[in-house]
């Protein structure tokens, strides 16, 4: 095989898309930090199913338009840093094979080293022993063997080889990773990407349909119509008694529907018994009452697809209720004046959401820790901003890139990321906005405001491992500050306390405490005073976060 044509790059690509799918939890378990929101393989595989969803539904099928769809369907479902990294890749190898009809080894080759200077091109400060790291050995391992393989086949299986070598050599180039005894997650996932996409090339059977990234919505329809119907036919029929039906009879019957389903009605009368049931296995039913004689009028409806039905035209309903009042919201910002600034902030819990709304954010993303917003979600939040000028908070580090890509995207808006890294920051370059200064004195500001601020957030562990020359085992509590874990133990205030040890010092002035929503209001209170206590030349303030995972987030400036 010397030529692949669009077909097989598609059927590649989603082979490379469902070998994610399949591996994201064990990809999500290699994450450095053993907390319970390590999410690099869901954060790549909605990357990469927002493309795969486009690819599958192409109706006519070139390389250009398989080129278009992965490279925009990535873009736009990227999240997290993992997956933005991903779909720079993508979008660079899209570059490099959009104008081709057919694909040998030498354009295989160019397309692997157009992905790596793309996605290069998209990290700030790049860093070996990552993803970026694994794609470039494949690359460099591509272009040395496209002068003497032509055969497809071969050619992917030794880059295969090399991208789990340098993946293997990962450990020894972060220590982090080493310490943790893990390789690089982004890295492992791009490996199994290129897995799958081998798998396809050589006929393994692949399910190769994709539905795109399911909307809260459509999430809570489905659980609605499972939680909701437990028995799915709802059966009625008359029985013709041919036998002696006594009441001993009838409470036999009785209690074997009763075995069998719910909502049970049997009323006899006479030489006939009139029966409903609901239950999932109509013939059943049928078949028992056949042991008493004939049966007319025989209906069966399958309730859960009537259902289904209801919810889905209550759901159309409510999505055309929305889009007309979205239309109107729509038409009120163009009507009202633009303003010259405005703010986007994600948002982790109720309480912090409340608190940047009081400081003046414009629109809230939720996300953050639990599920890393899409660069699609910062766009639709940045076309509802009626502002010339747009701060965006990431106020999460693996969100930072997501936001860069929205703002490379958006045009008729200038789109400032302020690259907070944990919400303490987003609420500290609100609080420094000046209105009266133009965006680019803002951003300064911010910019130099946010270094100021330290942040520790306590959680628990989900595995046992070694990190920070800390032993840490599953259910400990642990105190993870900006640059690593700084304690652990087994109770919540007592890392707390610890982790405050390491965090404040003589300059510290302010320490504000955000408790979550698995932490009461009497306990955070408790840990508040006992911090005034002890750090009485700093101002504690004690303020409902609601945030999920962690139960205190807290700064210190």
């Amino acid at each position: 095989m010397k030529t692949i044509d669009a077909r097989m790059v598609a059927k590649m690509f989603l082979g490379g898309a469902k070998n994610l799918e399949a591996k994201k939890e064990w990809i999500n378990e290699l994450n450095v930090f053993p907390v319970p929101d390590g999410d690099t393989g869901t954060n790549m595989t909605l990357t990469i199913t927002a493309a795969a969803a486009e690819v599958g539904s192409l109706e006519k099928l070139t390389m250009e338009s398989l080129a278009k769809c992965i490279s925009s369907g990535s873009l736009r479902g990227a999240r997290g840093n993992s997956g933005v990294i991903l779909s720079q890749l993508l979008r660079g190898f899209t570059k490099g094979i959009k104008e081709q009809d057919e694909l040998d080894v030498i354009d295989l080759a160019n397309a692997m080293q157009k992905a790596v200077e793309t996605a290069y091109k998209a990290v700030m400060k790049p860093k070996e022993g990552t993803i970026l790291t694994v794609a470039k050995g494949a690359a460099q391992k591509a272009a040395e063997l496209a002068q003497t393989v032509e055969d497809v086949e071969e050619f992917c299986r030794l880059v295969i080889e090399e991208a789990e070598a340098v993946l293997a050599r990962t450990p020894d180039m972060l220590p982090v990773l080493k310490e943790a005894g893990v390789v690089d997650s982004g890295g492992q996932g791009l490996v199994e990407v290129l897995k799958g996409c081998y798998d396809a090339l050589l006929g393994k059977e692949v399910d190769y349909s994709f539905e795109a990234p399911k909307k809260e919505s459509q999430v809570r329809i489905s659980a609605q119509t499972e939680a909701e119907i437990r028995f799915g036919y709802c059966t009625e029929f008359i029985i013709m008694l041919e036998k002696a039906y006594d009441e001993h009879t009838e409470q036999e019957f009785k209690a074997f529907l009763e075995s069998i389903g719910d909502s049970i009605v049997v009323v006899s009368d006479d030489d006939i018994v009139k029966v409903h049931v609901h239950t999932n296995d109509p013939g059943l039913a049928i078949q028992r009452a056949l042991t008493y004689g004939s049966l007319s009028r025989m209906k069966i409806d399958n309730m859960r697809l009537e259902h289904e039905e209801k919810l889905i035209k209550d759901a159309s309903r409510i999505a055309e209720e929305q889009k007309k009042k979205e239309e109107a919201q729509k038409k009120a910002r163009k009507e009202e004046p633009r303003k010259e600034m405005g703010f986007i902030s994600v948002s982790i819990g109720e309480g912090i959401g409340e608190i940047f709304k009081g400081l003046g954010a414009d629109y809230l993303i939720e996300g953050g820790q639990t599920m890393n917003p899409s660069t699609e979600d910062m766009l639709e939040a940045i076309e509802k901003v009626n502002a010339d000028n747009i701060f965006i908070l990431p106020n999460n580090k693996n969100i930072i890139l997501a936001a860069n890509q929205a703002s490379f995207l958006t045009s008729d808006k200038r789109v400032i990321v302020i690259p907070t890294k944990t919400v303490p920051q987003g609420i500290t370059a609100m609080v420094n906005y000046i209105p009266e200064e133009t965006p680019r004195e803002n951003e300064r500001r911010m910019q130099a405001e946010i270094q100021n601020v330290k942040t520790g957030q306590v959680t628990y562990a989900v595995r046992d491992t070694k990190i920070d020359d800390k032993e840490i085992h599953l259910g400990d509590i642990m105190g993870i500050g900006d640059a690593g874990i700084l304690a652990v133990g087994k109770e919540i205030r007592e890392t707390a306390l610890a982790m405050m040890e390491e965090m404040v010092d003589a300059d510290s002035e302010i320490i504000g405490i955000y408790y979550g929503e698995d932490v009461s209001e009497e306990d955070a209170n408790a840990l508040g005073e006992l911090l005034a206590e002890k750090y009485p030349d700093a101002e504690v303030e004690v303020h409902y976060g609601g945030q999920p995972i962690y139960y205190y987030v807290i700064s210190v400036e």
